[in-house]
């Protein structure tokens, strides 16, 4: 069984970071591309970062672009979300997911990916 479990979340002040972990685990076959994806109360879930795990070609939402970087340990099939200078508009639920086969790594979109974990929160406190 698949799981992927996100870790790191918590309350910050403005301008701070936190670093945010999933965990992979249970796959019969190699994943292709670990994404993060963000949805907050009334917003459409967004797509903000992944990295694909054969090259580590990473790809960038324009809302995170400068202020987030993921990276990956294959060893411990782990993937991390490092985000710098957080604000407000960063304040909700990230969840880490999985696609097993993803050709065009810009595909960002939540139906490309097959797993999803359960989400960590992430606070911004004014």
């Amino acid at each position: 069984q698949v799981q992927l479990v996100e870790s790191g979340g918590g309350s910050v002040q403005p301008g701070e970071s936190l670093r945010l972990s999933c965990a992979g685990s249970g796959f019969r076959s190699e994943y292709d591309v670990i994404g993060w994806f963000r949805q907050a109360p009334g917003k459409e879930r967004e797509g903000i970062a992944c990295i694909r795990k054969r090259d580590g070609t990473t790809y960038y939402a324009d809302s995170v672009k400068g202020r987030f970087t993921i990276s990956k340990d294959n060893a411990k099939d782990t993937v991390y979300l490092q985000m710098n200078s957080l604000n407000p508009e960063d304040i909700t639920i990230y969840c880490c997911t999985a696609s097993l086969i993803l050709h065009h790594i810009s595909a960002l979109i939540s139906k490309n990916y097959d797993y999803r974990g359960q989400g960590t929160q992430v606070t911004v406190s004014l």
